[in-house]
C-alpha cells in the first residue's frame, strides 16, 4: 500500500545558509499575511474568497513591487499560497478554525517547498535543497520512496530541523493472531490485558525542578531588560536564556515523542486487534488537577500513532465507547454491582466473590467488548 511517510533529521546549515533560510521563512510569512488580507477583505466585499489560481497570478506581480522576494524560493511561495488555499477549503467545511495571522514571534518558523525536476535529493550525511545548495544533515535513517516535498523549521533551541515527506509502499505485517486490551492511565501510562503495566515515565515532573530554574531566570533577565529600555528583541541575554529554555523543552518532547513511537511500534508488530478506550481528553483537560499529568502522559497523540499505524500495517484498532462500564462490571461474571467512585482501587464481585484490581478486570472488560465487536462486524 502507498502512503505518505514522513522524516525528521536535524540539519547543520552554514551562516550563509541560515541567512537564506531566515530570509525565505521572512518571505513566506509576508506572502502569506499579504494574500490572507486580500481573502478577508474579498470575502467581506463579495461573500466570495480568493482561490489559489488567482493568488498564484498576482505574485509576479507581488514580486515586483517588493523585489527582494525574488531572492528566494519561488517553489516556497507557491507551496504557501497551496497552505492557504487548503486552510480556507477545510475552515468552510468546518474542519479547523480560519486561518490566522504568521508572527515571527511564533516559536517554530519553517516553510516548505517541493520536489520539481530533482531540485530535492540526498546523497550520503547531504541533502541538496532549492537556494541553500548541499546541507550536512545527521542521517539516521534511509528515506525509503519519492520525495514528494521537504519544510525546514528552526526551533526555539536555534537547532535547525528538515522533515521530507515521501511516498513509500509499506507492506502488511504478518498476521499474529493475537488481540490486546489498552487501558491508558496516568500513575500508569499502560496497563495490557496480558497483565503488563508500563510506566508512566513523567518526562515533563522530572524535569520540572529545572525548567522552574531556568524560567525564573528568564523572567529576571526580561525584567532587566525592560527596566534599561531594552526591547527584547534586541536583549542578547535574554534571548540566550530563551534558547536555554526551549532546549529544556525540547528535550522533554523528543523523550515523550520517542517512547510513544516505539511503543506503539511494539504494539502494532505483536498484535493484530488493539482494543482501546475512546478516551475525551479535551474534555479531560479541563480538571485543572489533572490537566498537567494528562498533557504530560500524550494520551492522544499515542492513540493517533497507534490509529495511522494500524492503517500502514493492516491492523484493527476497536475504540470502546468511554460509556462503557469497564470498570464496574466483574470481567468473571458480568455483574453490575453499582458505580463505584476512583478511591475504590480493589473490590470483590457479590456475585462470583471474584477478588478485582479495579485497572486490571476494566481492560478485561475492555478487551472482552472489543472482540465483541470485532466478531459482530
Amino acid at each position: 500500500m502507498l502512503v505518505k511517510k514522513a522524516y525528521k533529521f536535524r540539519i547543520y546549515p552554514t551562516k550563509e545558509q541560515k541567512r537564506q533560510i531566515t530570509k525565505t521563512i521572512g518571505s513566506s510569512r509576508f506572502v502569506f499575511n499579504h494574500f490572507l488580507a486580500k481573502w478577508n477583505n474579498t470575502y467581506k466585499l463579495t461573500g466570495k474568497g480568493l482561490t489559489y489560481n488567482a493568488c498564484s497570478a498576482q505574485l509576479p506581480q507581488l514580486k515586483k513591487e517588493a523585489s527582494w522576494l525574488k531572492e528566494v524560493g519561488s517553489i516556497a511561495l507557491q507551496s504557501l499560497l497551496q497552505n492557504l488555499s487548503d486552510a480556507f477549503s477545510r475552515f468552510f467545511k468546518r474542519q479547523n478554525k480560519a486561518p490566522r495571522f504568521k508572527s515571527k514571534k511564533h516559536p517554530v518558523q519553517s516553510y516548505t517547498t517541493k520536489q520539481t525536476n530533482g531540485n530535492i535529493s540526498m546523497e550520503g550525511n547531504k541533502i541538496k535543497l532549492p537556494k541553500l545548495g548541499i546541507v550536512r544533515f545527521a542521517k539516521s535513517r534511509e528515506v525509503e520512496g519519492r520525495i514528494l516535498h521537504a519544510t525546514v523549521r528552526r526551533n526555539p533551541s536555534g537547532k535547525y530541523f528538515i522533515s521530507i515527506l515521501a511516498e513509500t509502499d509499506v507492506q502488511p505485517l504478518a498476521n499474529t493472531a493475537s488481540a490486546i486490551g489498552i487501558d491508558l492511565g496516568i500513575a500508569d501510562f499502560a496497563i495490557l490485558s496480558d497483565g503488563q503495566k508500563v510506566d508512566n515515565h513523567r518526562f515533563t515532573a522530572k524535569m520540572e525542578k529545572k525548567l522552574k530554574r531556568e524560567q525564573r531566570k528568564l523572567s529576571r533577565r526580561a525584567l532587566h531588560a525592560k527596566n534599561n529600555g531594552i526591547d527584547l528583541l534586541d536583549a542578547k541575554n535574554y534571548q540566550k536564556q530563551k534558547r536555554n529554555v526551549a532546549r529544556l523543552y525540547e528535550k522533554v518532547m523528543n523523550q515523550r515523542a520517542d517512547f510513544l513511537n516505539k511503543f506503539s511500534t511494539a504494539i502494532i508488530k505483536n498484535h493484530d486487534v488493539i482494543c482501546i478506550e475512546d478516551l475525551n481528553t479535551e474534555g479531560m483537560l479541563r480538571n485543572h488537577k489533572l490537566a498537567k499529568s494528562i498533557s504530560d502522559v500524550s494520551w492522544s497523540s499515542f492513540v493517533s500513532k497507534l490509529t495511522y499505524k494500524a492503517k500502514w500495517y493492516d491492523k484493527t484498532i476497536v475504540k470502546i465507547s468511554r460509556w462503557f462500564p469497564s470498570s464496574q462490571l466483574c470481567s468473571a461474571c458480568g455483574h453490575h454491582a453499582g458505580k463505584k467512585s476512583l478511591e475504590v482501587r480493589e473490590w470483590t464481585c457479590p456475585a462470583c466473590h471474584m477478588h478485582h484490581d479495579r485497572d486490571v478486570n476494566a481492560i478485561k472488560n475492555i478487551l472482552a467488548e472489543g472482540l465483541r465487536i470485532v466478531a459482530s462486524a
